[in-house]
């Protein structure tokens, strides 16, 4: 009979399989404590993990702890993929090789963005701060309404002035303005 209850659940459409919260929210799991939802890490959380995806110029996926998560690299807005946004593709190809497949760091606050990634910065294999660097090769805004860290503007700054990466263009269009 449990044999039967197990191929029924495994058979049932994925939206009738109830999901445990580990799958919905891992990080949150694994740094927070069960008993009273407070995290039992103080201040801001380091992870060691691997990039095994990338999704465009500012979301990656990290493995840790062998739980895939979503990422939002933090202080950075890049041209968007979809919809093929002017150095959409030439961002994720830059992140990409900033990145990917290696063990880095992530230093975040533990909060989510409403897609429910996971707002970080990220430091590679060799400490780099590849959020940084994204703006610095003028691959990324500094995406002031969810940033108050004026080294992004700098930087920013010096990559129109040098008319690096998307500041060729006569007239780039900031990725909030592309996707109204």
């Amino acid at each position: 009979m449990l044999l039967i209850s197990l191929s029924c659940r495994r058979n049932r459409p994925p939206s009738t399989v109830k999901k445990e919260a580990v799958v919905e929210n891992p990080v949150k799991s694994i740094t927070e404590s069960a008993d009273t939802g407070k995290s039992n890490v103080p201040g801001n959380k380091i992870l060691d993990a691997k990039i095994i995806r990338i999704i465009d110029g500012d979301t990656a996926e990290i493995l840790y702890d062998e739980l895939p998560i979503k990422l939002r690299l933090a202080h950075i807005d890049t041209p968007e993929k979809r919809g093929k946004q002017p150095y959409g593709n030439r961002a994720k190809i830059t992140l990409s090789d900033l990145c990917f497949g290696q063990m880095v760091k992530i230093h975040t606050e533990g909060k989510y963005d409403g897609y429910g990634r996971l707002i970080a910065v990220i430091y590679n294999d060799q400490g780099l701060n590849v959020n940084k660097e994204m703006v610095r090769l003028g691959m990324a805004w500094h995406y002031k309404k969810h940033s108050d860290d004026h080294s992004y503007d700098i930087l920013e700054k010096e990559a129109r002035n040098l008319r690096i990466g998307l500041w060729q263009d006569d007239n780039p269009i900031a990725p909030w303005n592309y996707r109204k």
